[in-house]
């Protein structure tokens, strides 16, 4: 399959990350000459230096002959224009990312079907969409969900009240608790992930990531000595779309909403667009501030300002004073680990989330294309089904050569979950959810294949 991406930034580049594991012929146009030469250098793409939206840079790339175009350039004009070009050149499906959300509302005069878009994915949408999920998730600092909602995955910090995993092998925990199934699919220690076995012991302090049914979400909170909690109060700092878009969103689920931002005349006119939501003029990084409007009491504080080192002191402050939840939104995906070793909460990146929304739309279409891709945990997910007489049909999961850095944690027979555990068996009538480092999907893909 061939896929062209237009823009090689952190979205474009992420995404040609995510699929050069696989047998794809991928091609990455940017016109920033830095850029090219970081996807070229890193990952095993062609790379063509040029504008997205000339004729001659897209007849370069065969843009002609893609199955998919992904165009994720800064600027939506130019996304349009080169989506344009290439459903005209005869390109397959096209994917946009659009920052504007008024070319997708109703009586836009432009609308991105004429310029030949299939797919739009709106960046603060994504991100929004995620950190509502977190929400709803306080003791959680990742939470996905798979199989429309029947599969949960969620990164959960290791602490000294975990008692009932402590000096236990995953293999006895889950042995302990037979009444209800898990999968660890990855475990953040300082800085590396580790993919755990079953002999491997838990830590104070470790990020383990949890894969579960839906279902079964209270067995595993009670195990770790999580508290169940309702969400009644949040508090978001910044008018940005993604604050204005939240704030909808949650108030819409009877949640009480206090939306913050430092410029007074934005904070007015806020307030006369989004109605029953609290606006208020304030500082998030300002301590006294926070104290006056009851921080403690608030269940979640969201930090979504255009300035990521805004979001994150107003994220480290709520925390220490007393919000339940912190959700901090960070543009530079290279500051995701860090910020969770420190323990400043979860953090959300709408770069991230435009490739994970990226990835299941190509997922969508076609089968063996990452569903996911996660940078803190250095992790793809991907679904896999096997072919008839491939060797993962023909032995139990434990008795087979499955790369040291990746786990099957779900099989999906014809609509029913299971977690996947040492005994399990795959058929050819199966899909396996599987996460895995980058490495080692060469090697999976053959245990699939006949």
């Amino acid at each position: 399959m061939k896929v062209v991406i237009i823009g090689g930034g952190e979205v474009g580049f992420h995404v040609a990350k995510a699929l050069s594991e696989e047998d794809y012929d991928i091609t990455v146009i940017d016109i920033d000459p830095s850029k090219c030469k970081r996807a070229s250098e890193s990952i095993d793409v062609i790379v063509v230096n040029g504008n997205g939206a000339s004729p001659e840079t897209l007849l370069k790339a065969d843009i002609g002959n893609a199955n998919y175009v992904v165009c994720c350039t800064r600027i939506d004009e130019v996304n349009l224009i080169a989506a344009q070009q290439a459903h005209e050149l005869g390109a397959g499906k096209i994917i946009a990312r659009l920052r504007n959300q008024q070319y997708t509302s109703k009586g836009s005069i432009i609308r991105p079907e004429k310029f030949g878009v299939d797919i739009v994915i709106h960046p603060e949408k994504a991100a929004a969409t995620e950190i509502a999920r977190l929400v709803h998730h306080p003791y959680a600092v990742q939470a996905m969900e798979f199989e429309a909602g029947k599969l949960k995955m969620l990164g959960i910090n290791i602490t000294k009240k975990s008692v009932n995993i402590m000096d236990k092998t995953i293999s006895q925990i889950c042995i302990e608790n037979e009444h209800f199934r898990f999968a660890v699919i990855a475990v953040l220690r300082g800085q590396k992930t580790i993919i755990p076995k079953a002999n491997f012991y838990f830590k104070e302090g470790d990020i383990a990531y949890f894969v579960l049914k839906s279902s079964q979400l209270k067995d595993l909170l009670n195990l770790l000595e999580k508290k169940i909690t309702s969400v009644k109060k949040v508090m978001i700092v910044g008018g940005s779309k993604m604050g204005r878009a939240l704030s909808k969103e949650l108030h819409a689920e009877d949640i009480q909403v206090r939306l913050v931002d430092y410029d007074r005349s934005k904070a007015g006119h806020i307030s006369h667009q989004i109605e029953d939501v609290m606006v208020i003029y304030g500082d998030g990084t300002d301590i006294e501030f926070l104290k006056s409007e009851n921080i403690q009491e608030v269940d979640s504080f969201i930090a979504v300002t255009e300035n990521e080192k805004t979001n994150l002191i107003s994220g480290l402050l709520a925390k220490h004073l007393g919000a339940k939840q912190s959700i901090i939104h960070v543009v530079t995906t290279e500051f995701i680990p860090t910020i969770q070793e420190i323990g400043a909460g979860a953090v959300i990146s709408k770069n991230l989330s435009t490739v994970n929304a990226i990835l299941q739309q190509l997922h969508s279409d076609e089968s063996e294309v990452p569903i996911a891709t996660f940078d803190e945990i250095d992790v793809d997910v991907m679904e896999f089904q096997p072919e008839y007489g491939s060797p993962i049909t023909k032995k139990p999961i434990r008795d087979l050569p499955i790369p040291e850095d990746s786990i099957i944690g779900m099989i999906n027979h014809h609509g029913k979950i299971k977690i996947a555990n040492g005994e399990s068996i795959l058929s050819d009538d199966d899909i396996a959810l599987v996460f895995a480092k980058a490495n080692t999907i060469p090697k999976l893909k053959k245990l699939f294949m006949a």
